[in-house]
This record gives C-alpha cells, sequence and structure tokens, in this order.
C-alpha cells in the first residue's frame, strides 16, 4: 500500500508537472503568434485583422500541444478535428466580410484617440490581451493535450460532440443569413428578425459559447477535465458582458430606433419564442 501511495503521488505530480508546461508552452506560442499578426498589422495600418486570426490561433494550440505534452493520442485528433472544422469557417467568414472595408470602426477610434502611439500600444492593448485570452478560452484544448485520458470512447465524448456540432450549426446557420440581409437593399435600416435571430438576438454569439461548452464536455472524459470550464465560462462572459452583446448593442439601440422594439421582444442570448409587445 505504501508503494502505490507513492506511485500515486508521483504519478499527480507528473500530471501536475505536465499540465504547467503545457500551459507555459500554450502562452508563449500564442504570444508569438499575435506578435506575428501585429507585424502584419503595422504596414496595413488595421489592427481588425486580430480578428481574423483569432480562430486559426486555437488551431495551432490545438495542432502543437499535445505532441509537447506527449499527450498525442485519438481524443487530441478529436479535439483537433473540432479546432480546425471550426477556426478555418470562422476566419473565412470574418475575412470575407471585412474585405476592403478597412479598419474596424472600434480599433479606427483607439488609432484616433492615441495618435502616434497606437502603433506600439496597440501591442499591449489589442494583441498581447487577444493572446492571454486565446489560452483562457483554450482551456478545454490544454487539458486534453496535457492528459492520458482513457482510450475508449466515453459519453463525455459523444454528448460533447453532439453539443459542438449543434453550437457550430447555430452559428454558421446565423452568420449565413445575417450576410444574406445584408445583401438585400431592401433591408437597409430594418432589423434582422426573421431565422435564428427570431428567437435571439445574437445567435451566432450563442453557437459560439454553446460549441465551447460542447469541448469542455470532451475535456470532461480526461482526469482533471473539469479545470477546463474556465475556457467555456469564459468565452460565454466575454460574448454577453464584455465584447459581444453589450458592446454591440450599445452602438445598434443608438443608432436604430427599430432595434429597441426588437429587444423588448427578444432574448438577447439564450433562444426562446419572442415575448408578445403592445
Amino acid at each position: 500500500m505504501e508503494t502505490a501511495a507513492t506511485d500515486d503521488r508521483s504519478s499527480s505530480g507528473g500530471e501536475a508537472m505536465d499540465a504547467w508546461i503545457t500551459i507555459g508552452w500554450a502562452f508563449g506560442l500564442s504570444l508569438a503568434y499575435m506578435t506575428v499578426v501585429w507585424l502584419l498589422s503595422l504596414p496595413l495600418r488595421n489592427a481588425s485583422i486580430v480578428d481574423s486570426f483569432w480562430g486559426p490561433g486555437f488551431l495551432l494550440l490545438a495542432a502543437i500541444l499535445p505532441s509537447i505534452s506527449g499527450g498525442l493520442d485519438w481524443r487530441s485528433w478529436l479535439v483537433l478535428a473540432l479546432t480546425t472544422v471550426w477556426a478555418v469557417r470562422l476566419s473565412v467568414h470574418i475575412t470575407v466580410r471585412n474585405w476592403g472595408k478597412g479598419e474596424d470602426r472600434r480599433y479606427a477610434a483607439w488609432r484616433e484617440r492615441a495618435g502616434g502611439r497606437f502603433w506600439w500600444t496597440s501591442y499591449f492593448r489589442v494583441f498581447a490581451v487577444q493572446a492571454g485570452a486565446l489560452v483562457v478560452v483554450a482551456a478545454p484544448i490544454l487539458v486534453v493535450a496535457a492528459s492520458q485520458g482513457p482510450s475508449r470512447w466515453t459519453a463525455w465524448d459523444i454528448v460533447g460532440a453532439i453539443v459542438w456540432a449543434i453550437g457550430l450549426s447555430f452559428e454558421a446557420i446565423a452568420d449565413a443569413q445575417l450576410q444574406r440581409f445584408r445583401r438585400d437593399p431592401s433591408n437597409q435600416g430594418r432589423v434582422l428578425d426573421r431565422g435564428l435571430w427570431r428567437i435571439s438576438r445574437h445567435p451566432n454569439y450563442f453557437g459560439e459559447a454553446l460549441l465551447w461548452w460542447g469541448m469542455f464536455l470532451v475535456a470532461m472524459a480526461v482526469p482533471y477535465g473539469y479545470c477546463a470550464i474556465v475556457g467555456p465560462a469564459a468565452i460565454t462572459f466575454l460574448l454577453v458582458r464584455v465584447s459581444g452583446v453589450r458592446l454591440l448593442e450599445k452602438d445598434l439601440v443608438a443608432r436604430s430606433p427599430a432595434y429597441v422594439d426588437y429587444v423588448r421582444r427578444t432574448s438577447a442570448f439564450i433562444p426562446r419564442p419572442p415575448r408578445r409587445t403592445a
């Protein structure tokens, strides 16, 4: 029994060391990646390219971390596959949407206020912050990479993949509906309240959060998988309270009286039937 206890402590200590090594590599890779993106943004004078490179940053971690930590098993391949599909779709969507439109007005406003200092302050205010957020949100990827989970499929893997698929479908369909709505000139000044946008004011954000909760469920199949909850919790908080719903709606409500009525009858985030209004 003493030998078993000693082995357990040794194994636990080894897993803890592997986890810290994985986290260290994740921060290093993420910061190096965002530094390259920052350097690309300087001649373009467009800090908003960081949005197009957000998804591929997760793909970088999912592809490299398992081989570094020695956890390259079939579950790591599953996480890599899920991350690849999501990251490529999101990056292509954002790039096509923003192509030829110049810098997003949020970053342009920061550039104007900072003046000649923006070229270097943008590194800390935009790109370094994104690097840190990327690692936190990628917690399910890190946990799976650092752990040697069961070699068989578990209920966590199956349910997690299903939840991820539902989330990705929500995000992709909502984005497509919004793009189609915006391309129609007759919709100028109107509010999209059909399709998924009838049951949520931000179904694409809901889908984004849901797919990360699916990734968390996959991570629950490995030891200490519960630690990965910081990822979906962080992205949900960011989408609802920081850079998503709150920031976007502050601008929309100010610019569109029709949006005020839409707010009254439609759920902000979690889909549900619209309220009846007088």
